[in-house]
């Protein structure tokens, strides 16, 4: 008798987990394109990022090609107390650190600017022709964007000197002096990204009702009152969510830009960890795969508690964050 009760109230949910289970598949085939292009993301996003995890083993290992990750000897933290002790550590994390602050704080607030500016702009011919050219660098590979750095900073023949001949000041070797690398790095960067990034912003504002800039008006709010106290709450979240993700990648660079301006003359402000990385672990005659991964590691870690620790700090103080 319990059997058959037993029996009785289980069956409804087992029809009805049936039932969804089959309203599932039946989902899945009548939209199996959209399931379809999800999958093309999620496959790239299972091998190109979350594969290559396994790897990270070999940080911790002594490795060689012959034996393989697994067959490898382990070594626990011998690489990274390596990197530690190392006379490159200090300067390795200062270039990085002050390159990327460099790069976050004259960088970060010119899009904001930009997309106030255009959204403030009258006339829609001028503020599609700024949009146009603002937004056109981001499109240029960064290798073109290093040949038209070498091209004008040229001491020869490049446009720069040529107009500080006009002056009377120069050549300038701007390529072999370490203290314009920075400066250099960080400005052009600002010029091929500015527009892309005021793009993010632009659409955040399109969420401004005009009904509260009409409201401010007939109150006799400034132009620039306005903006403090519409626009810029509007676009706040945006922007503390993108110097959050900033400050997570605070030890990470653009690495192929660094090394395509990098010399023998300015590695003393130029080496930075992800350059020091690939040299170690590619581009020197004896590779040290381990130590270059552990090094890696150690950069990722360090970027993951930064990125924790700037989410906390802007829930707390800004009411905004990633999570």
């Amino acid at each position: 008798m319990a059997t058959e009760t037993l029996v009785r109230r289980t069956a409804p949910a087992t029809r009805a987990g049936a039932k969804n289970g089959l309203g599932l598949v039946a989902r899945m085939r009548r939209n199996w394109q959209l399931y379809a292009m999800l999958a093309v993301p999620l496959i790239w996003l299972a091998i190109f990022a979350y594969w290559p995890m396994y790897g990270a083993i070999i940080a911790f290992k002594d490795y060689n090609v012959v034996d393989g990750i697994l067959g490898s000897r382990w070594v626990g933290l011998k690489h990274f107390e390596r990197f530690a002790e190392s006379y490159q550590f200090w300067r390795l994390i200062k270039n990085t650190l002050i390159l990327h602050l460099y790069e976050l704080v004259a960088t970060f607030w010119l899009p904001i600017l930009l997309a106030l500016g255009l959204n403030m702009a009258r006339r829609r011919w001028y503020r599609r022709s700024v949009q146009l050219i603002t937004y056109a660098p981001h499109f240029i590979s960064t290798v073109v964007v290093v040949g038209l750095i070498v091209v004008i900073v040229d001491p020869n023949s490049g446009v720069l000197n040529h107009v500080l001949g006009q002056f009377g000041i120069g050549p300038i070797d701007v390529l072999s002096n370490p203290d314009y690398f920075r400066h250099l790095y960080v400005w052009s960067g600002a010029w091929q990204t500015m527009g892309f990034s005021a793009i993010i912003y632009l659409a955040a504002l399109t969420s401004v009702s005009p009904e509260l800039h009409e409201a401010a008006i007939v109150d006799g709010a400034s132009r620039l009152r306005r903006v403090w106290h519409i626009d810029l709450p509007a676009i706040r979240p945006v922007a503390v969510i993108l110097l959050i993700l900033n400050i997570g990648s605070i030890m990470s660079v653009g690495f192929e830009k660094v090394l395509l301006l990098q010399n023998t003359l300015n590695l003393q402000t130029s080496e930075v960890i992800d350059t020091y990385v690939y040299k170690l672990g590619f581009a020197s005659q004896v590779p040290q795969f381990s130590y270059a991964a552990a090094i890696g590691l150690f950069r990722s870690v360090i970027g993951l508690v930064l990125l924790v620790l700037a989410n906390t700090l802007a829930r707390k103080f800004a009411k905004s964050s990633l999570w």
